[in-house]
């Protein structure tokens, strides 16, 4: 039986540019990447390939050093063009010019009964030998999930509360035989439920309230209630010793190709989505893929901020650039490299603030369709301590304090206070909030890593 959960902090920021429910025409794209930095806890990954080799999807591209079993597989079929390397000879990416008919390495084939009997071990070693297993997020420290743990369960968060989110209603539609096939694959690797987390006042798509064998929860309440980590608070809280995996429904449904087709499918839809995006809709790519096909002839401007996710815990990758490994949209919103005299106190409706900080007009605002840019009207300053913080987190944490014992590398304290239950997207509002302006986000990580690597 699932839980019914009602979140009551939070903030919804409610942007221009939604992605309308259709599809646009985007020629393939021409180049596909992986990246290790798209993944956390990967030791000096070692190439096994070079350029010129030709690969099929699914072929290994590298490795993870600390623990070969953990590889990096081709999204598409096609050349090797380049092995991009930074200082001290650190890989940036691995990119293949990607052929039009994309083609996978062959894997073994199960049919829907075969699932029931399949052992774990089968199911895990498939799921890494096909670089699928990439899908898998460890709790804590949001790494790549180690083969050498059990988890006491796993999470699928099936909606996503971030600012222009995708429609997952939309962009799984279809794939409900997938879906299922994926769960039954993973209750092989828990000891415990593999949990579905619905909204409750948002269409269910079927291939959601349908699933047989997992944990149907809802969730109610603004954003971050699509956040995993706070979905894991609420259900099955993380303790020190404790590991929580988790996947969204992509990756389920990428399992379930897996075992269903025997083949890595690694197609996609997507939300181009954003202000400056001329027609915000929904194409068809791969994971890894240029956004350029995506892009081109769809810009209101040119001085933009391509972003590949949402504009809270994204990252920018420009125009040329890539689709992040476990990135289902791309947001575009104006750049914010300019100065502004006296921006921050003069009243508008044309700023969101989640206090009065542009005075009562902006706070007015709130709820309507914004245009917002990357400009953080402001500078980093002494850290203020306002409350606020606690007001956009629905997690038994305090955050403020949590983020000053991160600063002061206070590995007690950051143990008392909750890390261990955190990852950077649970904390991104904070960030939006902070009057200090400091990176919240990359502070989470920072202390991450300590704990991680103590």
């Amino acid at each position: 039986m699932g839980k019914f959960i009602r979140l009551k902090k939070g903030f919804d920021i409610n942007l221009a540019g939604k992605a309308a429910i259709k599809f646009g025409n985007a020629d393939h794209p021409e180049t596909c990447v992986i990246k290790p930095d798209d993944f956390h806890g990967i030791y000096m990954p070692k190439v096994m390939v070079k350029e010129g080799d030709q690969v099929k999807a699914g072929t290994p591209l590298f490795h993870d050093k600390k623990n070969e079993k953990i590889v990096f597989t081709a999204p598409v079929s096609g050349e090797v063009v380049e092995i991009k390397r930074g200082e001290k000879r650190k890989l940036i990416e691995v990119k293949i010019l990607a052929d039009k008919t994309v083609e996978s390495l062959s894997f073994n084939k199960y049919s829907v009964s075969d699932l029931a009997s399949l052992s774990r071990e089968k199911a895990q070693t498939q799921l890494l030998e096909s670089g699928v297993w990439l899908n898998l997020v460890e709790r804590p420290y949001g790494i790549v999930a180690n083969p050498e743990h059990t988890p006491k369960s796993i999470f699928v968060s099936a909606f996503d509360s971030h600012p222009l989110a995708p429609d997952f209603s939309f962009i799984y539609k279809g794939n409900e035989h997938y879906f299922q096939a994926g769960v039954d694959v993973l209750k092989k690797l828990t000891s415990g439920a593999v949990h579905v987390n619905v909204h409750s006042e948002k269409e269910i798509s079927p291939v959601f309230s349908q699933v047989k064998g997992a944990e149907l929860n809802k969730f109610s309440g603004p954003h971050p209630s699509g956040c995993v980590g706070v979905q894991i608070h609420h259900i099955d809280p993380i303790n020190k010793g404790d590991v929580v995996w988790t996947i969204n429904p992509f990756g389920v449904i990428q399992i379930g190709k897996l075992f269903l087709q025997g083949i890595v499918d690694a197609s996609k839809v997507i939300a181009v989505a954003g202000s400056e995006v001329t027609e915000s809709q929904y194409y068809k790519t791969y994971t890894g893929a240029s956004v350029k096909p995506l892009l081109k002839n769809n810009l209101k401007q040119e001085h933009v901020r391509v972003i590949s996710g949402n504009v809270l815990t994204g990252t920018s990758i420009g125009k040329e650039g890539h689709l992040g490994f476990y990135d289902q949209m791309i947001s575009v919103i104006p750049e914010g490299d300019y100065h502004e005299f006296l921006g921050w106190i003069t009243p508008s409706t044309k700023k969101l603030s989640f206090q009065r900080s542009f005075g009562l007009l902006s706070f007015l605002s709130r709820g309507k369709e914004v245009v917002l840019d990357s400009n953080t009207h402001g500078e980093p300053r002494a850290f203020v301590q306002s409350g606020v913080f606690e007001k956009v987190v629905p997690m038994d944490v305090l955050p403020t304090h949590l983020i000053k014992a991160i600063m002061a590398e206070d590995y007690d304290e950051m143990e008392a206070l909750g890390i261990y239950e955190v990852i950077e997207e649970d904390l991104a509002l904070c960030e939006f909030v902070d009057v200090s302006k400091h990176p919240v986000q990359q502070i989470v990580r920072e202390g991450i890593d300590l704990l991680a690597n103590a």
